[in-house]
């Protein structure tokens, strides 16, 4: 089970959106996808923006990283994005819409 719960996720980002007026995150699934976006850039090489531990998982520096305002969420016609920071002062776009090639 993912911890925090996705409700209080949700409700993170919203709460952040709202004092940078943002239009609100409404569906767990742009969550879930910017989550794994994130993670998948982490797994890719990208540093983490929050302080880990040996071991921990992409998945959950992504979480982390999104309790701790170092990304976002927000909708952008039609797709979402996520970024960095929630001041979105020095932030880098991870964008949702790019294709990631497999590994062989």
């Amino acid at each position: 089970m993912i911890q925090p719960s996705y409700s209080r996720l949700i409700d993170h980002i919203n709460r952040v959106n709202k004092e940078l007026e943002l239009p609100e995150v409404l569906s767990r699934y742009s969550l879930v996808q910017a989550i794994a976006k994130r993670a998948r850039a982490l797994v890719d090489g990208e540093l983490p923006l929050v302080e880990t531990k040996e071991g921990t998982k992409e998945l959950s520096i992504a979480i982390d990283e999104m309790l701790h305002d170092k990304i976002g969420v927000y909708t952008a016609e039609p797709e979402p994005i996520i970024t960095e920071s929630a001041d979105y002062g020095s932030m880098a776009i991870v964008d949702l819409n790019a294709e990631y090639e497999e590994e062989e």
